[in-house]
């Protein structure tokens, strides 16, 4: 996913994500929010169609489902790649070493060159080609409006954020068997009455972004590999956290992952520290031992079958998600208004999840048992279990027939709240310390994944290939009336003068347009109506507008 200031400092799938992901020149939010396991999706302004060179060499053949410029992952190719725990796909991933731009050597120069910058995506080093560089980059503008932040509480009004990322990319094969990629940013923010800046997501100097060295083979009938390194890692619920892709920096971890991928099973185990992004020198940015994510992912693919005359794939997903955090994020609140105890907290997530496409519905179903401790800073304080949970679903029907192709769906939430008069029971909160997808359920960022129950309609379409829409309506109550409201990295002041457990309705719209290779124009609205105890608390209803401008290569 603090103060508002630091908004950004934590901040990058569930199955009816999918539902969004039916085109190319998807921006990369819009896909993320739609897409499979837990994933940030890629979007690209061009889908790039790739002409493989007809000769007599036979070539192994692609499995269903198989995007160009990526690897082949066999059924974990479903919901556009993101089942394979790289992130979605959609001619550029929002994960840029995700892709693999070796296919362009068997395309004739001809048709390669009609993509001007296919150029830079193959550039062969040595006679062989079996040592290659790719180069990518971005440029991405973003306005952002907000007349009442954080439902009035981030002491700005009218606040205009002009917000410029540019990030560029090299990765460079050394053979199967070895990979480097280093990837570098510089972020610019400006505007007027803006907020947020301070907390180093969103400006930032030249500095890696992300920095990696691969080791993969193929053992045991299965494509393992150790990724070593600084990374955006996205194998984890949507609902929880997400490679923050809303400010100018992604969050990144520093550690390492191992992945193992057979024919209908694979596990991925990682240890990460957070990287640590508030310097503001160049190439200053450091490891955050105050930070930690570790555990284990693990998907099968359950046997396919038949449901109302189409081929249908459902994935059991298993996995194990461990925390430990500290500063504001693990404050609890306490009863009196605006006050908090201060602590640190482990976070030990068990959870499943039960997804894919059942004939032209895709469903989604994710449960979560959220246990650990938390520690008061306070000496002679008593330790605190913690007893919390997390349930997720949604259900989306894809009316392929229908003009715009449309998918009308709903989803539903509930993350458990806790007792801010209680000072020696367990913890009953659900803790999302590294962000939710700002997509997932509210792009304002006004609330997130903590004590709340959410429930709305959800629909898509594509009127044209080249266009995207969105609309999702989620209306939120309180899981508890006895713990406070939360928004990202905040945790609002308003307690006994806070009474009822609606918080109130988001309406938000979002139009995705790639109108020319390699661009693509998004329009996000959205607005928050707080409820009438919401508002008697002192909370304030506000609109927000969102415009971005990308270019990916």
């Amino acid at each position: 996913m603090r103060p508002r200031c630091a908004l950004f400092q934590t901040w990058p799938i569930s199955v009816h994500a999918a539902v969004l992901l039916g085109t190319v020149g998807i921006h990369p939010a819009v896909a993320q929010a739609a897409s499979a396991p837990a994933q940030d999706t890629a979007p690209t302004a061009l889908q790039t169609i790739v002409a493989v060179e007809k000769n007599n060499t036979p070539k192994p053949a692609k499995a269903a489902g198989h995007i160009p410029h990526t690897q082949d992952w066999g059924v974990f190719n479903a919901g556009k790649q993101a089942a394979s725990g790289f992130g979605t796909m959609a001619g550029f991933g929002q994960v840029r070493w995700a892709e693999d731009w070796s296919d362009l050597a068997n395309v004739p120069v001809s048709k390669r060159n009609k993509d001007w910058f296919n150029r830079l995506k193959y550039i062969r080093l040595n006679t062989t080609g079996s040592i290659w560089l790719s180069l990518s980059g971005e440029e991405r503008l973003r306005y952002v409006f907000e007349n009442q932040p954080m439902m009035g509480t981030a002491g700005k009004t009218n606040a205009n954020r002009v917000l410029l990322r540019n990030m560029y990319g090299a990765d460079l094969h050394l053979g199967e068997h070895v990979r480097a990629y280093a990837e570098f940013l510089w972020g610019v923010a400006g505007g007027s009455n803006y907020y947020g800046y301070q907390a180093g997501t969103q400006r930032e100097r030249l500095d890696l972004q992300q920095g990696i060295l691969e080791v993969k083979e193929h053992l045991l009938g299965a494509s393992m590999g150790v990724i070593g390194g600084r990374q955006v890692f996205v194998d984890a619920p949507v609902s929880m956290q997400s490679a923050r892709d809303l400010p100018n920096v992604q969050q990144t971890w520093d550690g390492v992952r191992g992945y193992a991928v057979w024919k209908s099973f694979r596990v991925d185990l990682f240890d990460f520290m957070q990287t640590n992004k508030k310097p503001i020198d160049v190439f200053a940015d450091g490891t955050s031992y105050n930070a930690r994510m570790y555990g284990a992912y693990t998907s099968t693919a359950l046997p396919s079958f038949s449901f109302m005359k189409q081929k249908s794939q459902l994935f059991a997903d298993v996995f194990f998600l461990g925390y430990l955090f500290n500063g504001a994020n693990a404050a609890l609140p306490l009863a009196q208004a605006g006050k908090t105890e201060a602590g640190s907290t482990r976070r030990d997530n068990i959870g499943g999840r039960l997804w894919g496409n059942a004939g032209p519905f895709d469903v989604n179903l994710t449960g979560v048992f959220q246990g650990g401790q938390f520690r008061p800073a306070q000496k002679d304080a008593q330790t605190r279990p913690v007893r919390a949970f997390a349930v997720n679903g949604s259900i989306s029907w894809n009316a392929k027939n229908l003009l715009g192709k449309p998918s009308f769906g709903i989803q539903a939430d509930v993350f458990s709240g806790g007792n801010y008069n209680s000072k020696n029971g367990a913890v009953g909160t659900f803790a999302t310390p590294y962000v939710a997808l700002p997509y997932y359920n509210d792009v304002t960022l006004a609330l997130t994944s903590q004590n709340l129950v959410g429930v709305g309609p959800l629909i898509t379409a594509a009127p044209k290939p080249n266009l995207r829409l969105r609309l999702h309506v989620p209306a939120f109550w309180r899981e508890s009336t006895q713990d406070a409201v939360y928004g990202t990295g905040k945790t609002y002041a308003w307690r006994n003068n806070l009474h009822g457990g609606f918080v109130g309705v988001s309406p938000q719209v979002q139009v995705a347009w790639s109108f020319a290779p390699h661009f693509t124009w998004m329009h996000d609205i959205a607005g928050f109506a707080s409820s009438h105890g919401m508002r008697e608390a002192g909370a304030k209803s506000s609109m927000f507008y969102m415009q971005t401008m990308e270019f990916k290569f």
